[in-house]
């Protein structure tokens, strides 16, 4: 963990092929208090992951409520309006279901909440 501005941070990166670079771990291992490595990390596991199994959706449901988007920019003007617009006690409460999903996944301490990649 650490603090910036007084609020205490995890930095959380899932295992895509730029994260478990060399160097981006050399870097992390260096510069990110209580890093925890590729190798520990489970792979593929959406469920451990806030931005995956909450915050998405949530952004998915506001961006189609208008009903059609006409081109890119239409899509990217309603992505950065939704985000601005974000309501903080949703990223609060999806932080606070990763901690308990994380929890449990680290007491069962095998890939029963792990999701397959193979969707």
């Amino acid at each position: 963990m650490a603090t910036v501005a007084g609020d205490v941070y995890v930095l959380q990166q899932d295992s895509a092929p730029a994260h478990r670079a060399r160097s981006t771990v050399e870097f992390l291992r260096s510069n990110t208090p209580d890093f925890i490595s590729p190798e520990l990390w489970p792979p593929c596991s959406p469920d451990l992951n806030p931005v995956d199994y909450e915050i998405w959706g949530r952004m998915q449901e506001r961006v189609y409520k208008k009903p059609v988007v006409h081109d890119l920019t239409e899509l990217k003007q309603r992505l950065v309006k939704i985000w601005a617009d974000f309501d903080q006690s949703v990223v609060d409460v999806a932080i606070d279901q990763w901690r308990r999903r994380l929890q449990a996944w680290s007491r069962l301490n095998d890939s029963t909440l792990i999701m397959s990649c193979d969707l």
